[in-house]
């Protein structure tokens, strides 16, 4: 069973703080843009595979701060090695939700090596993730997002959903300056460690 991500993105809004940092790639990030659209949104990525590499930094510099991955999964295949990196970091603060639709979705939809038999959630186990776990209908994810939240992390959450609503994907933002500018201020915003 599957759930839309759309739907998902909206049920995860109200467990976001303030001063938490969402980093969302690709699909995932120009929908939430347009779900939630806040000063602490990191667009600067461009290279496939860096939204774990790129949480990483952030959770170890801002320790104050969740730190919230919204990667994609043909993404994370490119860089499995971060799972590894990530669990043995020792951050609390880092929250690692997967969008496991099985396709290369910005690309065309064209399907992912292995997509029928890979495990993201075992991965993420076995690369040392505090938690971790597959999701695949939108009450089960509703209900878990509190347990997710409320244990130290790494957590990780492997979100078997398809897409929803057809979000318009605007790169001139993401790749501009004033979003830019605009993050770094609000991370310039103390908040307690």
């Amino acid at each position: 069973m599957t759930f839309r991500r759309d739907d998902a993105l909206r049920a995860l809004i109200p467990h976001v703080a303030q001063d938490d940092i969402v980093v969302a790639v690709y699909q995932s990030c120009f929908d939430w843009l347009v779900l939630n659209p806040r000063d602490l949104n990191y667009v600067a990525v461009g290279a496939m595979g860096q939204a774990s590499s790129h949480g990483l930094g952030l959770a170890l510099a801002n320790k104050g701060r969740r730190v919230i991955v919204l990667d994609g999964d043909g993404s994370l295949l490119m860089n499995l090695g971060s799972l590894v990196t990530v669990a043995n970091a020792g951050v609390t603060n880092f929250y690692h939700f997967l969008s496991a639709n099985r396709v290369y979705e910005v690309n065309g939809a064209h399907p992912l090596p292995g997509a029928e038999t890979v495990d993201f959630a075992g991965l993420a186990t076995a690369a040392g993730y505090a938690g971790s776990r597959s999701i695949s209908t939108l009450e089960g994810f509703r209900d878990g997002l509190p347990r997710i939240f409320a244990q130290p992390g790494p957590q990780f959450a492997a979100l078997e959903w398809v897409a929803g609503e057809d979000y318009p994907r605007d790169y001139n933002h993401i790749h501009s300056a004033e979003a830019r500018t605009r993050f770094r201020r609000a991370l310039a915003r103390k908040v307690p460690a």
